[in-house]
């Protein structure tokens, strides 16, 4: 049995695109040194070394765009692609879990 498919990304230009892909990967990373998530302290530290620069490809995705003029953020059409690319999932890893009462 296949798994099911998923949606189309919806109509990006390249430079959204670029933006999309360079917010996950900050996101990841921070998912990664989140001190909530089980992990060790040298997975932590690598994903903060690695932050730096993914932080520097999404300011410069930012900063192409402002130059092209795409002066405004489409955000329902970009949260729809972020929920194609599992960023539901992926940005989840980066807030804190909900109280256990036990």
């Amino acid at each position: 049995m296949l798994p099911p498919e998923l949606p189309p990304l919806p109509a990006l230009t390249r430079a959204e695109g670029e933006l999309i892909d360079r917010y996950l990967d900050v996101v990841d990373l921070l998912g990664r040194i989140n001190p909530t998530q089980h992990g060790d302290t040298y997975r932590g530290l690598r994903a903060a070394q690695a932050l730096v620069g993914k932080a520097a490809e999404l300011r410069d995705a930012l900063t192409l765009m402002h130059q092209r003029g795409e002066s405004e953020l489409h955000s329902p059409t970009l949260a729809r692609a972020l929920r194609v690319l599992d960023g539901e999932r992926r940005t989840a890893r980066v807030t804190v879990p909900p109280r256990s009462d036990s």
